[in-house]
């Protein structure tokens, strides 16, 4: 009786513990919690790219992925926040999340208030507001680069900026063609517009519309959700979401 009593304790305490973790308002987030949310969590997945085969006689122990999806372009390995790779490889690291998320602008936000503590409140409050701002009939997916190839990156940058209005235009024609959001009865939306880096330290904004013939195009029982962006002809990222994990205080976010 005292085993099955204890048993059932543990239980219950591990269930509160879950509860409590899945509650846990942003504004306790520490900043473990906010890089979790920003590199591996239901609404921000992350793709590597190494800018060599690694060595004979390398290991590489990625950290469990989201999804099974492959990838393309050289040597891409999707991974979350590490790989534990015993080479001088550089990499690529591509982060692509769901900036019109709620959770995700809130780690955001939240990023800064715990890198910058001294901010005046006002600002706080300022900065706050973009949390529950309100994105209509659009979903914006951020795609943010990392990693040690930093040429590589600067390459990338270049390819995703754009100088002038023409460039703009010319870059946008070409995502159209490439870029979409995919359901898992394969029904699409595709690219209506992209907004380049800019110093708001929130990456490269695709934007996509949140409607297809009149209605949402998830739900809840959506199952899967598929972004595909392909970049010119070197970076092709393809990640895989999980719908009904997309739940973020009772409503889905995305």
């Amino acid at each position: 009786m005292k085993r099955i009593l204890f048993i059932c304790s543990a239980l219950v305490l591990l269930n509160a513990s879950a509860f409590g973790q899945k509650t846990k308002p942003w504004t306790e987030w520490n900043e473990k919690d906010v890089k979790k949310m920003l590199t591996d969590s239901a609404w921000t997945q992350s793709q590597t790219e190494y800018a060599e085969t690694p060595p004979t006689g390398s290991t590489i122990t990625p950290v469990q992925p989201r999804n099974a999806a492959t990838t393309s372009g050289a040597q891409n390995t999707e991974s979350g926040e590490t790989l534990g790779r015993k080479s001088t490889a550089l990499s690529t690291i591509y982060r692509v999340a769901f900036l019109s998320a709620k959770p995700v602008r809130a780690a955001f936000i939240r990023l800064i208030e715990l890198q910058h503590p001294e901010t005046p409140a006002a600002k706080v409050a300022e900065l706050r507001t973009f949390i529950d701002r309100d994105f209509g009939e659009h979903v914006v997916v951020a795609v943010l680069l990392e990693g040690t190839n930093k040429a590589r990156q600067k390459s990338v940058m270049q390819e995703i900026s754009a100088a002038d209005a023409e460039a703009l235009t010319l870059l946008l024609n070409q995502l159209k063609t490439t870029t979409y959001l995919e359901r898992k009865d394969g029904k699409r939306v595709a690219l209506m517009d992209y907004r380049p880096p800019s110093q708001d330290g929130m990456g490269a904004k695709f934007i996509f519309p949140r409607m297809l013939d009149g209605q949402p195009f998830l739900d809840a029982n959506s199952g899967e959700l598929r972004v595909n962006i392909q970049i010119g002809k070197t970076v092709k990222l393809n990640r895989r979401f999980k719908v009904a994990e997309m739940m973020y205080d009772g409503k889905l976010e995305y």
